[in-house]
């Protein structure tokens, strides 16, 4: 059977947390119908002014420990936050609790509304 894996491009080592892999938005924008993306924000953020990533799952970081097991550990997930920080941590829990195609979108959505790529759920101001 082939690979579900997605091989990302820009994808460069976290310079926080071992192990860690970042990738670029843009990347993430080409190749998101092939991964599973989670947002690992509040959800007052999910649908705040920044909006999330079109097709993204709203996974609070705190709640991540007990519903890890709902994410496919044979599809690529990457993990996206405000900034990257969060993000980075759950990538970083999913690494130990056993999931191999882990990433971090660099960034954030701060960087992916820099980029003017597209959102879903943001307030119309």
């Amino acid at each position: 059977m082939a690979s579900q894996f997605v091989h990302f491009n820009t994808q460069r080592s976290n310079g926080q947390f071992p192990g860690v892999q970042d990738i670029d938005p843009q990347e993430l924008m080409e190749k998101k119908s092939q991964v599973v993306v989670v947002d690992v924000r509040r959800p007052d953020e999910f649908t705040g002014e920044l909006g999330h990533v079109p097709g993204a799952l709203l996974m609070v970081l705190d709640t991540l420990p007990e519903r890890l097991e709902e994410l496919p550990k044979d599809k690529t997930v990457v993990f996206v936050c405000l900034a990257g920080g969060r993000s980075a941590r759950a990538t970083a829990f999913a690494l130990e609790a056993g999931y191999t195609n882990v990433f971090n979108m660099k960034g954030g959505m701060t960087l992916w509304n820099q980029l003017s790529l597209a959102v879903d759920g943001k307030l119309q101001s």
